[in-house]
């Protein structure tokens, strides 16, 4: 009987159906590889040869290191925005610190320096994250601008020197003439993979991945293995840039930055769900080499190479969507969601009336609490204790840098000058504090902010070009055109299951190749004279008036947060999803309309900033993606939602363009600016974050 089992194939089949299952992302990018690879050998001039591999394994390399890393963090339930960031500051150390007198250099020596330099970034965003217990994106965003300025700090423009001996040794052969040396140092990394998902670290890993209260329950040191996760993919970012260095043969400050993008992308398309538990490395490496090879065919066909980005935009948002609706629970959501719109569409009502709930309940506050008409208005601090108590340190310090202003530099208080410049300085985050502080207050983040700002720049110098006529079209232009970014960054997100950081980051990518193409890398054009005039102007020699219109503006943002549906929809849904389609709000609508507003602040922004300066210029919102989640975190928002007021925001705004102004007028670098803002995010939300009971 037992023989019979045993040789029965039931249980083997059974083995091997789940394991196809559950490797079925991998399975996947493999399969869409060898059709690319296919696709090259077909266009080619003639057929692959060892060379045409050498070179395609060395071009993806990089990105397939580094989404390693990105897969590790993923299957935690993380997420890494820091990555690029350490290639960049990896590539900076070693161009900076190599002799280029000397014979020789250790390539163990230097791969250990590399290593070294990303685990203990690693470890910096493991402390923050596992012990702190504080958001990975928050942290991890922080920690690239504190990386960036670090690495501006070493190297303030390309240059240095890299050893060729780095670059025979990883880009030459390990056999020659049959085995490049980029896969085998990535076939070393993949199993170092399978060694450490074999141990009970590998299973914790997963465990953290799929519920985190779970693992824990169950006795895995939730702390340890978090804080292991980001210091061995630091490790794996150190190599790719110890990879890229010897690639490139110098440094670059910002080589790293256009990796972000493609490393998500990588890991998505190779199958790793988002969230957590589910994929590997394996496939990771095969969406990287996807990724260089579509790049690489559309080169072939002549295609610009400013398509780039927006087909690995393209790519990340269809993997994202293929592995949402591939979920069952996830598809199983979305069609009940689909059949409760029907039913209602069909009943005449809305979808939020078919839940069986009595309107006239106050869920949220008992009978006995309940304020009768008779009782007395609570005082205003009453009130708005909660407001008051996260808001007003930011106005506190604002006070203690205008004095230190004063104190150091001679100007401040009594010169009209000064705070002129520092309302006109702050209009561009007060206007970018209202879109993501709205997007914050749901619990999400829009990551396109910066590219927004820069097309929308690009588009209207280049409609306009010095006409005052021209901008009555002009302009509203660009904002429909920022509601339909907005819209579909809202459809993605509501709709399709993206995630949010995912999906705003892909349009980010897919925007900065529509500016690219627009502009065929050169932005042309100028600003009307009469924009020029509302943000340059001097009233009676001054108040400029783009400050009269701010004050318009604060009117409007803080009535529409406070005193609105919409803005007590944007609280109700940051407060909890669950309750606030069972009171009957309209999710879906309201969270659309809320990227839609956050792209719609970013255009005003990109318009602002072309009459500041007279013209458009590429990366021209690349500053400004930190600094607008930071002012909405340090004016006392909770960056996962459902508390925050503008007028905090609009604090957090002036206290850090104070700040800017205070390091504008001393010696310090310009790279500390972006250190110091990482660094008052990361204090702000440790100051401010919940205090959840462990």
């Amino acid at each position: 009987m037992s023989s019979a089992a045993a040789s029965s194939p039931v249980p083997g089949g059974f083995g091997l159906r789940r394991a196809l299952v559950r490797n079925r992302g991998a399975l996947i990018a493999a399969a869409v590889l060898a059709i690319l690879l296919f696709v090259v050998d077909w266009i080619s001039a003639g057929p692959l040869t060892y060379f045409d591999v050498s070179f395609l394994s060395s071009g993806g390399a990089t990105s397939a290191l580094a989404a390693i890393g990105q897969t590790i963090v993923i299957l935690s339930g993380g997420f890494d925005l820091s990555a690029g960031a350490v290639i960049s500051l990896v590539n900076a150390v070693l161009a900076s610190s190599m002799d280029p007198m000397a014979p020789g250099a250790s390539i163990l020596l230097w791969t250990t320096v590399g290593i070294g330099v990303g685990m203990a970034v690693g470890a910096f965003n493991g402390f923050f994250i596992a012990v702190l217990r504080m958001q990975p994106i928050v942290v991890t965003l922080s920690t690239m601008f504190i990386l960036q300025g670090v690495t501006l700090l070493v190297m303030d423009k390309p240059g240095g020197f890299v050893s060729p001996d780095l670059g025979a040794f990883y880009l030459g052969d390990a056999i020659a003439g049959w085995l490049p040396m980029p896969l085998v140092v990535i076939g070393v990394v993949l199993l170092a993979w399978f060694w450490l998902k074999g141990t009970r670290f590998g299973t914790a890993l997963y465990a953290l991945g799929s519920d985190p209260e779970s693992a824990a329950s169950v006795g895995i040191n939730v702390v340890l293995v978090r804080f292991a996760v980001y210091v061995i993919a630091g490790g794996c970012y150190g190599l790719a840039g110890v990879f890229i260095s010897a690639q490139t043969g110098s440094g670059d400050p910002l080589v790293g930055n256009p990796l972000l993008l493609s490393m998500f992308a990588a890991v998505v398309v190779g199958g790793t769900r988002l969230g957590g538990g589910q994929g590997g490395p394996v496939g990771s490496v095969f969406g990287a080499y996807i990724l260089m090879i579509v790049v690489n065919i559309l080169l072939v066909l002549n295609v610009s190479a400013y398509y780039a980005t927006i087909a690995e935009g393209t790519i990340l948002v269809l993997a994202a969507l293929a592995g949402s609706i591939s979920h069952a629970s996830v598809l199983a959501v979305q069609l009940r969601a689909a059949r409760a719109r029907l039913a209602a569409w069909r009943a005449g009502i809305l979808p939020s009336q078919l839940e069986r709930v009595d309107r006239r309940l106050k869920i949220a506050e008992p009978a006995h609490a309940q304020r009768s008409p008779a009782s007395p208005r609570p005082a205003f601090h009453l009130r708005n204790a909660e407001t008051l108590r996260y808001a007003l340190p930011a106005y506190v310090c604002l006070l203690l840098i205008v004095l230190v202003t004063q104190i150091w530099l001679g100007r401040a208080i009594l010169n009209p000058g000064y705070w002129n410049s520092l309302l006109v300085l702050s209009s561009f985050l007060a206007v970018l504090a209202l879109g993501q502080g709205t997007v914050i207050l749901t619990g999400g983040l829009d990551l396109s902010v910066p590219w927004t700002i820069g097309i929308s720049g690009i588009i209207l110098a280049g409609m306009v070009n010095g006409s005052d006529a021209a901008l009555v079209y002009a302009l509203p232009v660009v904002l429909v055109m920022a509601c339909a970014i907005g819209f579909a960054n809202g459809f993605g997100i509501v709709y399709l299951g993206i995630s949010p950081i995912v999906m705003t980051l892909a349009t980010n990518g897919i925007l900065q190749g529509c500016a690219l193409l627009y502009s065929q890398g050169t932005p042309a054009g100028f600003s009307s004279p009469m924009l020029r005039w509302v943000m340059t102007a001097k009233l009676a020699g001054l108040l400029t008036p783009i400050v009269l219109l701010m004050v318009v503006f604060v009117v409007a943002a803080v009535l529409l947060l406070g005193r609105t549906p919409f803005g007590r929809r944007v609280y109700g849904i940051g407060n909890g999803l669950r309750a606030a389609r069972l009171s009957g709000i309209g999710v879906e609508r309201t969270l659309i309309l809320v990227y839609m507003l956050s792209a719609v602040c970013a255009a005003v922004v990109g318009v602002m900033l072309t009459g500041f300066s007279g013209q458009a210029s590429l990366g021209m919102g690349d500053d400004y993606l930190l600094p607008s989640i930071a002012v909405v975190v340090v004016g006392g928002a909770l960056i996962t939602g459902g508390r925050g007021h503008y007028l905090g925001m609009l604090g957090g705004v002036l206290l850090l363009t104070a700040l800017q102004m205070l390091l504008a007028g001393t010696t310090l670098p310009y790279a500390t600016r972006a250190i110091l803002y990482g660094l008052v995010v990361l204090g702000a939300v440790m100051a401010l974050r919940e205090r959840r009971l462990q």
